[in-house]
């Protein structure tokens, strides 16, 4: 009788048979079931998914919905844990036995794994995604793009803990390609904001693909649009201040939002380095006006 795996590794495929052979080499120490949802492959994609024994599910993606596509392979997944990856997303090999370990821990939480994004000719970012969580029918991804699963792992009464495990994500080199992308997800968020007013998640993400997209006008209104929305929340603030000094050339407008900010939260490190920048701000620029009368 076949052991059941500690880990299965669930993900969502269309045309990677550049990378994926990457990612999963990247998690074999792991031995982990793999269930790969394929959304309309046309490339050798499923047959590199078989080699590595995955369960290749195909499924209708006339209506985008990463989510549900998600969901799919939740729902087939046999084991403890789930691991979730991109195509174009590995595993570091050091976080392999920091990942082996975490799971045998078995705590009801889903864990933020460290990812850097490299872009070609551009400088590495760093963010934190929930991509390890116990496998329990009540946590689903939700959102048609930029698919999350923490607020359903709070409402199970979960934790969200960080953790040392750190992936690589190789953007697409092609810029045009980038682009059609935000385009398309700008579009979708927008069909979802309009179904679910209340969903501000939504509007981060439609910031965040305004601001890829060099929009910066864009997304300081959907800033703004936070800020109304959520006008106790000081983060709100200080985001929208950073697009009012960074891209915006507005001091004033930017310090009014950082000083709100840390009304808000009191000693916010980062309101007050922004505060102190803007401040030099209008300082230099003052000086320059007198200058120049």
């Amino acid at each position: 009788m076949m052991t059941p795996k500690s880990l299965s590794l669930c993900m969502i495929v269309k045309n990677e048979e550049r990378v994926l052979s990457r990612c999963l080499d990247s998690v074999k120490a792991l031995d982990p079931e793999i269930i790969t949802v394929d959304t309309g492959s046309t490339d050798t994609t499923p047959a590199i998914a078989a080699r590595f024994s995955a369960t290749v599910i195909p499924f209708d993606f006339t209506v985008v919905d990463f989510a549900a596509a998600r969901n799919q392979a939740l729902a087939r997944a046999t084991g403890s844990w789930i691991l979730v990856l991109d195509a174009d997303e590995a595993l570091h090999s050091a976080s392999v036995p920091l990942l082996a370990q975490l799971i045998q821990k078995k705590e009801n939480a889903g864990y933020f794994l460290e990812r850097l994004n490299h872009r070609p000719n551009e400088e590495t970012t760093t963010d934190y995604v929930v991509r390890l969580f116990p496998n329990r029918p009540e946590y689903r991804y939700r959102g048609r793009v930029h698919e999350t699963i923490d607020a359903s792992i709070l409402a199970a009464k979960g934790r969200l803990i960080p953790s040392e495990i750190r992936i690589d994500h190789d953007f697409s080199s092609d810029p045009e390609t980038r682009c059609r992308r935000n385009l398309w997800y700008i579009d979708i968020l927008k069909e979802e904001i309009a179904a679910d007013p209340t969903d501000h998640s939504r509007l981060e993400f439609l910031a965040a693909e305004y601001h890829q997209l060099g929009m910066f006008d864009k997304a300081t209104e959907v800033a703004e649009q936070i800020v109304k929305l959520r006008p106790l929340d000081a983060q709100a603030h200080l985001h929208a201040g950073v697009y009012h000094l960074r891209f915006l050339s507005n001091p004033q407008r930017a310090r009014a939002c950082f000083i709100e900010a840390l009304r808000l939260r009191p000693g916010y490190v980062e309101a007050q380095v922004f505060l102190q920048s803007t401040e030099a701000e209008l300082a230099n620029r003052a000086t320059s006006t007198r200058a120049g009368t």
